[in-house]
């Protein structure tokens, strides 16, 4: 791996993150989509509790309250947006996900540049909200919101989390708690549907590494070898390849309306974040 330059390393991880969505999606006619959510978040849970073995034993009040807040948040981000997916293309759901990290990041900002990026992604939002997708599903243009605003919150207590527990014991626990969240409402889709196919274990268990373990690994990788604004920047492609995949494994097309969409809220993504990097510098 030392060989790979990091920037493949963190467009593989991107990659292997919506080529999971997409195949999950192949399922949702056996599992439904939140039972799919579900599948992912229950492997993905055991596995990282299994491997990372937390210690929680010493943990204060403050450290258990900001990993369950993380969990909850990555339960609900993961949920909404399967059930986004199952109505939506891909490709437009991750296009309106990614409305919440760059709110957050333009939320802090004073700068008259960060307000031109931020029409610019204005501009994709309203494209996104009178094209193709948002006449025939609303619902799913509405998770896909609900999962943006789950992102944002995910970002924020990651980053208090990862400031007060040490390691990815905060993780792992929080994977548990998403875990928990989803349960209720997947359990008996799921349930049914491995019942009558039980290689949906094995399907599933491919997603979960692919949307969790392999891109968290390739993400630390390349980390230990770039700077964090090209990291930010390479992110920002995250829409684009969702929509790459959402075509080549579900046949998925987006209008002409929907691509100028996802180019806007990329194109400000990028923006926002070379120019976070610089403010910084």
């Amino acid at each position: 791996m030392t060989r790979v330059p990091a920037p493949l390393l963190a467009l593989a991880a991107i990659v292997s993150v919506q080529l999971g969505a997409a195949i999950a999606k192949t399922r949702f006619d056996e599992v439904g989509s939140v039972g799919a959510a579900t599948l992912r978040l229950v492997i993905g849970a055991v596995v990282l509790a299994l491997v990372v073995r937390p210690r929680v034993r010493h943990w204060t009040r403050a450290q258990w309250t900001g990993a369950v807040a993380l969990g909850v948040a990555l339960g609900g981000m993961n949920v909404f947006i399967y059930i986004a997916f199952a109505s939506i293309p891909i490709g437009v759901a991750v296009t309106i996900e990614f409305l919440g990290p760059l709110t957050l990041s333009l939320v802090h900002t004073r700068r008259w540049r960060d307000a031109l990026w931020a029409a610019l992604a204005l501009v994709g939002v309203v494209l996104l909200g009178v094209g193709p997708s948002a006449v025939t599903s609303v619902s799913g243009i509405v998770f896909a919101v609900l999962a943006a605003g789950c992102w944002a919150g995910y970002i924020v207590m990651n980053r208090h989390v990862g400031q007060a527990i040490p390691g990815v014991d905060g993780l792992a626990v929080s994977m548990l708690v998403a875990m928990l969240v989803a349960l209720p409402f997947g359990v008996r889709e799921a349930v049914r549907g491995v019942s009558a196919d039980p290689s949906l274990l094995l399907v599933f268990g491919a997603v979960a590494v692919l949307s969790s373990v392999l891109p968290y690994a390739l993400e630390m990788l390349a980390l230990r070898r770039m700077p964090t604004r090209v990291f930010g920047v390479l992110q920002s492609t995250g829409p684009a390849i969702a929509a790459l995949a959402g075509l080549v494994v579900l046949a998925e097309g987006l209008s002409a309306q929907e691509v100028a969409a996802l180019a806007c809220v990329t194109a400000a993504s990028v923006g926002v974040t070379l120019s976070a990097r610089r403010r910084r510098a």
